[in-house]
């Protein structure tokens, strides 16, 4: 049995116990113990800028291995507490339009990537990362100027929002899309002079999107290991499949049977189809099975505020009635809500609205006021954007968790100002107003709409600085804070708070290693601080 002490450096256990150790003990991908719970000759030395003495050295058990920190920070690895991993995978094989100026830009892309790549005669194109808010047409684009892109290929482009795109004619076609076409509810397929104009939104466009033929197999597999290897780049090592329709199933199987994962991944099923993909992956409800579990399963509720779709008890700047939508009634919220207690399954629903939460809450409180154990199943509110302060105390009541896109004030702070007006766009993310109110809370990155950089989003979650230079810190909270939520407040949303989330004897030996400590450094320059190693049961996984 080897082992590995980490000294030298500092070390944030996370843990409210024991805050800091001076050393750290792993065994077998476990952490043995922290700082004096080691043996007097394992830790005679340390303090001697060289390292452990020679004495102590030869005194230590068989094939220990002395890890020098050299003055780096070690703490308990990243989680991802929302995403989509398959989605990020894809999107490592799609045309990247992320801060496309124009259309003419969306074109040439499409364009360039043509070129380069060899894709079969009438083969799927896909593109993504495109935010209409700013292109200076100030709209979406259209099949018609896809159409002058690729006219042989079907292609669809996704919104950064991940939540509305755009069809090519002979995307169109070839799903049997017409003026004609029955439009799913909470959702709208555009119509103009007659005839559809390629711009899906909503239930519409995430239905017709699932039509869309995958990768072949050999390039998704290809694309899960770069995945994993970009999450590792950000110190994650606990990553979510934050929506996963029956199609998907297949894929996690082979993953799994494939041994092809190297950090855990937690799976929630769509929850109209949860009890096919549980039968598709059996034997990994709440349990990994070669590091994948089932955790639950997913509803959404609304949709994008970037995009005015999500839905708000008041409306948008500029509209007396414009107040976005809804996607599912009361009663089919409340059946899913009733069909996680029935499964006894944890429940993520998408909100990014504040009407869409209120929903969300009402629901919640309809069963837990029969008696239903919902509290127990910890739901997440995935987003809570536009959560009201005046709804955390029912927040509270319910234990819900509320899982924060952070990252959304510096990537469309500027958008939401003009959407919701300063006041409204001020608290949207209300991270220190929850933690006032004693609710633990996560954060996010909702990836592939963008990178999962943990480190951006703690510094977005101190500073809450715009694009623009706007500063939208009036639920700033302090890097500490911003820590525990990506590590052991993840851990407890994921029902794993005594396997991960702190350094404490016992759990496994998920760390990050950073070239400085966060606690420490100006909050302005959070996002500076870079990942050195970061480590999964003991095995370095990435190193900078």
């Amino acid at each position: 049995m080897s082992r590995t002490i980490y000294y030298n450096g500092t070390i944030l256990t996370m843990n409210p116990a024991q805050p800091t150790a001076k050393t750290v003990t792993v065994q077998d991908g476990r952490i043995v113990s922290t700082s004096g719970a080691v043996s007097v000759s394992e830790i005679r030395g340390y303090d001697a800028p060289h390292g452990p003495s020679a004495q102590a050295q030869k005194e230590a058990p068989s094939r220990t291995r002395f890890v020098d920190l050299r003055g780096a920070t070690l703490l308990p690895s990243f989680m991802d507490a929302h995403g989509h991993f398959s989605g990020y995978a894809t999107s490592l094989l799609q045309v990247e339009l992320d801060e496309s100026a124009d259309f003419d830009e969306i074109v040439s892309r499409i364009r360039s990537f043509l070129s380069r790549t060899r894709i079969p005669d009438g083969a799927w194109i896909m593109g993504k990362g495109y935010d209409h808010n700013l292109l200076s047409e100030g709209a979406h684009p259209d099949r018609a100027v896809l159409d002058q892109a690729v006219l042989d290929h079907p292609l669809v482009i996704q919104h950064k929002s991940g939540h509305m795109g755009v069809f090519n004619s002979a995307a169109l076609r070839l799903l049997g899309i017409t003026a004609d076409t029955p439009c799913p509810s909470g959702g709208r397929i555009e119509i103009r002079d007659g005839e559809p104009t390629g711009y899906l939104e909503e239930n519409a466009f995430l239905s017709f999107l699932q039509k869309v033929p995958m990768p072949s197999t050999e390039d998704l597999m290809a694309s899960y290991a770069r995945a994993q290897e970009a999450y590792a780049s950000y110190g994650i090592t606990t990553v979510q499949e934050g929506m996963l329709p029956l199609p998907l199933a297949p894929l996690c199987r082979t993953l799994m049977e494939q041994k092809l994962l190297w950090l855990d991944v937690v799976g929630y099923a769509d929850a109209r189809e949860a009890d096919a993909v549980e039968r598709a992956l059996p034997g990994c409800h709440g349990v990994y099975r070669n590091h994948f579990k089932l955790g639950g399963m997913k509803i959404f509720l609304d949709g994008s505020p970037q995009g005015r779709t999500a839905w708000m008890r008041t409306p948008y700047e500029g509209s007396e009635n414009d107040c976005g939508y809804g996607t599912l009634t009361d009663e089919e919220a409340e059946r899913f809500v009733r069909l996680s207690v029935q499964k006894n399954v944890q429940l993520l629903a998408h909100c990014n609205g504040d009407a869409a939460a209120a929903q969300f809450l009402r629901v919640c409180q309809k069963v837990e006021d029969e008696g239903l154990p919902l509290k127990s199943l910890r739901p997440v509110l995935i987003h809570g954007q536009l959560l009201g302060t005046d709804q955390l105390p029912a927040v509270r009541q319910l234990g819900i968790i509320p899982s924060f896109f952070a990252a959304h004030v510096y990537h469309w702070g500027d958008i939401h100002v003009k959407n919701f007006g300063l006041r409204r766009a001020s608290h949207i993310s209300p991270a220190a107003s929850a933690l006032a109110d004693g609710i633990p809370f996560t954060f996010h990155q909702d990836a592939p709409v963008i990178q999962p950089d943990m480190l951006e989003t703690i510094w977005c979650s101190a500073v809450r600085l715009t694009k623009g230079g706007l500063k939208l810190d009036a639920q700033a909270i302090p890097a500490a804070e911003a820590l525990k939520a990506v590590t052991i407040n993840a851990a407890y949303q994921y029902f794993e708070e005594n396997e991960k989330g702190s350094i404490e004897p016992g759990k496994r030996a998920d760390f990050v290693i950073l070239d400085r400590n966060p606690l420490e450094t100006d909050p302005m320059e959070l996002r500076q601080i870079k990942i050195l190693q970061t480590i999964k049961d003991g095995e370095t996984v990435f190193e900078g």
